[in-house]
């Protein structure tokens, strides 16, 4: 009998650990004290059953198998997302992470995973730096085993933002796009050319832009990716969720064309990326390409200009104004079902 797996990604939008947390970075502190005056314990722990409360809806209530995450502090936020996961769903999550201490801001990209479904690779853990003049942007690789034995390779994405314009800035994430297309490659070499990677991530870029299609070697077209041989390609299964029909808390059903929206301009920057090992036929795993989705739960919608996703925030010094304790983050999830035969 198959068993599936749901995979999924989400932008945390800044899952800072409290004000007064005691252990953070110096440096963290002065380049983030003026976002984090207000951000009290109350209001960190809203944030957490906030996130909580869509992360237990996905795979139909059973939540993922593993989550992708990025925009988190420290393994100190991630523990006590894990555990509030775990309390709700009744299953152990446990955490994957690495300390991302050369992010301009310290924010980290990681892994919560259930240990009833899947077990951690002790050593397996690789962040690859993207650099860049200002800082750098970590992409955090993890490998997964089923209970019959099966390796998963999970490698969580943060790409540079477009802060100072799209074009302007669309070097460096042509550089994460070459980092992640240079491991995808190695990994190759290394474990062979029929592993099974998932690439996700915030990638902050469409799945047509340059940074994707060129650089990371990510395309739409399946039986390019099955024939490559010598020069690995990703399948982007984020084409199948460009459009994605969605009912807001009104009830009314609303047309999604991004994972957020800006000043009412819809993007998909949240990505999905297979490897040929996830869609060759015969191989134990196989991601089920037609459950690409965004997860837009009715509670997340906007239902004012756009329907973007409802954002958190944080106080910046005036938590009635910038915080909405409705809110999530300013990106919906993604996911994804993997089949082992």
């Amino acid at each position: 009998m198959a068993q599936r797996y749901t995979a999924a990604f989400w932008n945390l939008e800044n899952l800072f650990a409290p004000e007064g947390y005691l252990d953070r970075e110096p440096w963290i502190a002065q380049r983030m004290a003026n976002d984090l005056k207000g951000w009290t314990q109350a209001l960190f722990d809203r944030k957490l059953d906030q996130l909580t409360s869509i992360i237990r809806q996905i795979d139909g209530g059973r939540g993922p198998a593993v989550l992708a995450v990025c925009e988190v502090e420290n393994a100190y936020a991630l523990q006590h997302l894990a555990q509030r996961i775990s309390i709700t769903l009744g299953r152990p999550y446990a955490v994957v992470h690495a300390d991302a201490a050369r992010d301009k801001r310290g924010i980290d990209t990681a892994f919560l995973y259930d240990t009833a479904a899947l077990g951690f690779v002790d050593g397996s853990l690789f962040s690859h730096w993207v650099m860049r003049s200002t800082g750098t942007r970590d992409i955090s690789q993890a490998t997964f085993r089923t209970a019959s034995g099966n390796d998963l390779i999970v490698m969580a994405n943060h790409w540079p933002s477009r802060s100072g314009g799209a074009h302007e800035s669309r070097g460096y994430r042509m550089v994460a796009g070459e980092t992640l297309g240079y491991w995808h490659r190695r990994i190759w070499e290394t474990v062979g050319n029929d592993a099974a990677i998932l690439a996700m991530g915030d990638l902050n870029d469409d799945p047509f832009d340059e940074s994707v299609s060129i650089h990371a070697r990510a395309t739409r077209e399946r039986s390019d990716v099955v024939r490559a041989t010598t020069a690995p390609q990703f399948y982007n299964l984020t084409w199948n969720y460009l459009e994605q029909q969605s009912a807001d808390l009104t009830s009314k059903t609303r047309t999604l064309h991004g994972t957020l929206y800006y000043k009412g301009d819809a993007n998909i920057f949240d990505q999905i990326l297979a490897s040929r090992g996830l869609i060759k036929r015969g191989l134990p795993l196989r991601v089920l390409e037609d459950t690409a989705r965004i997860e837009a739960f009715p509670e997340m919608i906007d239902t004012k200009v756009s329907p973007g996703p409802i954002r958190f925030g944080l106080p910046k010094g005036a938590a009635a104004t910038n915080i909405d304790q409705n809110g999530f983050s300013d990106h919906y999830p993604v996911s994804v079902v993997i089949e082992e035969r």
